[in-house]
């Protein structure tokens, strides 16, 4: 298959996806349980208060050994920003649409780094922009984002005390990218932990956010590995 018309099949896959309404953690909160089967076909395979798992009847995974990664999306808790500025006391301090773009831009960008470099790591499964059958569409969200002390550009010097940095939701869709099939669908909730009280800030939730998409790629990467009867990674 020639570049550009592999390129061109896996922007189909990309514009399909996009197309596609969000059915996001909401379903992780719900009181009723989740539906056995989900309107575009997919079935139940695991149901935990943080975490559902959708499976195409069928699909197989062990002919995967490389896969594309879309760009994540990535949204805030309903009404994070609103509820963040009325707890300020002033004008200072308040989180602005620009500053909730740029952390939703660096939020993206890590979550791009940190699977890219456990996927394709140790010999693993590169990373590529081409549509093949040995290709998997990865098509992530961070979604419910919440940041407990945003780091934002104020006038003086202000620090906010957190025992955790936040929490998101990873709503992540599994695709064929020669026949633009979706084969799976996770959505798992996880939070930073509760510890000692800290100052928060950029690092901080950095940390916080590189130990959750790192769990979160290492066990995709465990995974595929199990399906392709590779050995785990040290």
């Amino acid at each position: 298959m020639k570049r550009h018309t592999a390129v061109r099949q896996l922007s189909l896959v990309a514009g399909l996806c996009a197309s596609l309404a969000l059915a996001a953690s909401p379903a992780l909160a719900a009181k009723d349980p989740p539906p056995q089967v989900s309107p575009d076909g997919l079935h139940l395979t695991k149901s935990t208060k943080n975490r559902l798992a959708y499976v195409k009847p069928g699909a197989t995974f062990s002919q995967y050994s490389r896969v594309a990664i879309l760009d994540p999306l990535v949204e805030f808790e309903k009404d994070w920003q609103k509820d963040y500025n009325s707890s300020r006391s002033g004008l200072e301090g308040r989180v602005s649409d620009a500053d909730v773009e740029k952390m939703k831009e660096r939020l993206a960008a890590e979550f791009k780094k940190i699977f890219i470099a456990e996927l394709q790591g140790d010999g693993g499964y590169p990373v590529v922009d081409v549509a093949a059958p040995d290709v998997l569409v990865l098509r992530p969200a961070l979604l419910n984002v919440e940041v407990n002390a945003p780091d934002i550009m104020t006038s003086g010097i202000e620090h906010t005390v957190v025992r955790s940095a936040g929490q998101m939701t990873l709503y992540l869709e599994l695709w064929d990218s020669a026949s633009n099939t979706l084969l799976a669908r996770v959505m798992d909730a996880q939070a930073d932990p509760d510890s000692m009280a800290q100052m928060g800030g950029r690092v901080t939730n950095k940390a916080a956010a590189d130990r959750i998409l790192k769990k979160w790629a290492k066990e995709l990467r465990e995974r595929l590995d199990e399906v392709r009867a590779k050995p785990a990674t040290p």
